[in-house]
């Protein structure tokens, strides 16, 4: 580790912290109603939507109304999305002439992954999806997810904020407020700044280039495995020339990374460098991934009138980041112990760090920093591979996912999945004292604890039920590239990455086969709507609530007891859900490295 590499972390956090409040207030603003300086341009284009689609902008609705609004809303988006993959072969916006998406489970497992914000992909997107199914398809659902996940948070701190009502807001006009004011707004301003750092925007066929010398490169077949000739050897093709995959990439860029989708126009996703050309990109898609989580922690004391609460959510969520880019950063730092003195140099450390699956322009410290960030939200994004981390430096991305991203989180998950947690810890408080627990002038009674717990436990059960079948049988097995540990790391990590609704991977894991498809299809639709419905559920019923006043034994939310409380909940839950399986996976790799075994 080193000074520079320190610098660059705690730089960054510094500018995430600076956009809070400003961002945080815009937000507040938009969602309540309140006038804005782009209402002049904006809202005559929202009258116009609600004229054409009959929507009653000033109709509020119950919480129960809400979710099945937001679900017809999903279940119709992912059929069209499905539709697009099947039949891009007739639509425009074509030039390489691309065939439609097989085989069709694919196409399910890839709308699924859209729609739900998870973004995981089983194809490569240059040799499989057109132009026109690429921004009307996929860069479309990066705006609407990253939309519901928004105003599914909104909606829950208006519960929270509300005081004996029955409604939590209208869900359409949430979705149009965020996606005009939010979401596009940005977005402009920031692919033209990606742009400037040499991201690619065109709708050109693939250049063909004459290669200087012919290239032997390793044949695999159609699920990336190698190809044996008779000898057991990998057969090899002969490559003469080159194709420069292109197009609308910067606008589908900058909503991948602001909405924390992560899905990349290319196979190589952000360490290619038409979507990531340098450090300074690089830099700025990480601001992207984390700058509207935090914000939302000042929305939420915003709208609920307690700022220093806020302020105490955004210092747990920072401090679990540092926790977790410490260890990612000095497990890659240090690298491989058995590499030790390799270049002349015997020290204790791999000379140079673990620079397996990295970038040379990004290095340990930039990759080290993406993949926790990445991983703290449900963005999924990804400018190394995590299959090439030390075992430690990968437990760190694995984690994060495994504590339900609520570091800074996915944009509206991340915070209600953190509204949950501190619902856990107050109740919890309230047992230390002896009296009924509040929060926020609300009482948090059984019902809100139940279902509390009912999201807590979906998450886990998909992800090792899922699991625990895949190590157990051919057809789930049979795709680990890795034995030992380090299989099971990445069958873990595949699925918990879509309970997560997250999206990247070990990148180890064959997963374009019927059984990782269907079952992983239905991992990312369960980690995303089974969880989103019990929280709107105590969304209505704290709307509903009279206001408590604060009185001796009421349990402060605004202090430093109260992050430390709400950190060690956040650790102690998912520690007793995962441990056993981590201890199985990265960390018996571990310590399996450090005895001088390898696989």
């Amino acid at each position: 580790m080193t000074v520079n590499g320190w610098f660059q972390i705690l730089l960054f956090l510094a500018i995430v912290l600076a956009l809070t409040k400003p961002l945080g207030i815009f937000m507040a603003r938009v969602f309540s109603g309140e006038r804005t300086i782009l209402d002049a341009i904006l809202r005559p284009i929202e009258r116009l939507l609600y004229r054409i689609t009959g929507v009653d902008e000033k109709h509020e609705m119950r919480w129960t109304e809400y979710a099945v609004a937001m679900l017809l809303f999903s279940v119709v988006s992912m059929i069209v999305l499905y539709l697009l993959q099947r039949l891009q072969g007739y639509l425009p916006l074509n030039p390489q002439h691309l065939g439609a998406v097989n085989p069709p489970v694919l196409a399910f497992n890839t709308a699924a992954s859209f729609t739900t914000n998870t973004n995981w992909q089983n194809y490569s997107g240059e040799t499989t999806m057109s132009y026109f199914t690429q921004m009307a398809g996929l860069a479309y659902h990066n705006f609407t997810s990253a939309a519901v996940g928004i105003v599914l948070a909104i909606a829950f701190i208006r519960g929270i904020a509300r005081r004996e009502m029955k409604t939590i807001g209208n869900f359409w006009v949430d979705l149009v407020r965020c996606s005009l004011w939010v979401l596009l707004p940005l977005c402009i301003l920031g692919s033209l700044v990606l742009v400037s750092q040499g991201v690619v925007q065109n709708f050109r066929p693939y250049d063909k280039i004459k290669l200087v010398e012919p290239m032997q490169v390793p044949k695999v077949d159609s699920n990336g495995k190698p190809v044996l000739g008779p000898d057991g050897k990998q057969l090899s093709d002969t490559v003469t020339e080159q194709t420069i995959a292109q197009g609308p990439v910067a606008s589908q860029e900058i909503i991948k990374e602001l909405g924390t989708n992560g899905g990349g126009f290319f196979n190589a996703n952000s360490s290619h460098p038409f979507e990531n050309p340098t450090p300074l990109s690089d830099y700025i898609e990480l601001i992207a991934i984390f700058s509207l989580g935090s914000a939302l922690t000042y929305t939420l004391g915003q709208m609920t009138g307690s700022h220093r609460h806020g302020w105490a959510v955004w210092s747990a969520m920072a401090i679990l980041f540092l926790a977790g880019v410490t260890v990612a950063y000095w497990a890659e730092a240090r690298g491989n112990p058995l590499l030790a003195g390799t270049n002349q140099r015997p020290t204790a450390a791999q000379a140079g760090g673990n620079m397996e699956g990295k970038e040379v322009r990004f290095g340990v410290t930039d990759s080290a920093l993406w993949a926790t960030v990445t991983t703290d939200t449900s963005c999924g994004a990804i400018n190394s591979w995590h299959d090439s981390f030390t075992p430690l430096g990968g437990m760190v991305p694995l984690t994060n996912i495994m504590l339900s991203e609520v570091v800074f989180g996915g944009v509206g998950s991340g915070m209600y999945g953190m509204l949950i947690d501190i619902i856990l810890a107050v109740f919890i408080a309230g047992l230390m004292v002896g009296r009924t627990p509040e929060y926020l002038g609300k009482k948090i009674e059984a019902y809100d604890v139940k279902m509390a717990m009912l999201v807590i436990l979906i998450f886990p059960l998909v992800i090792l039920g899922f699991a625990a079948v895949s190590v157990v049988y051919g057809f789930g097995t049979s795709s680990i590239l890795n034995p030992g540990p380090h299989g099971l790391s990445e069958i873990l990590y595949a699925f918990t990455s879509q309970a997560g609704n997250n999206g990247s991977a070990f990148a180890g894991l064959t997963t374009n086969t019927l059984w990782y498809n269907s079952a992983g299809g239905i991992t990312m639709l369960v980690g995303r709507f089974l969880m989103i419905i019990p929280m709107l559920a105590i969304a209505g019923n704290l709307a509903g609530k009279k206001y408590v006043p604060p009185s001796l034994g009421t349990f402060p939310v605004t202090t430093p007891l109260f992050t430390v409380l709400l950190i060690g909940v956040i650790l102690i839950v998912g520690a007793l859900t995962f441990f056993p399986a981590l201890s199985l996976g990265p960390i018996l790799e571990h310590l399996l490295m450090a005895a001088g075994k390898t696989f």
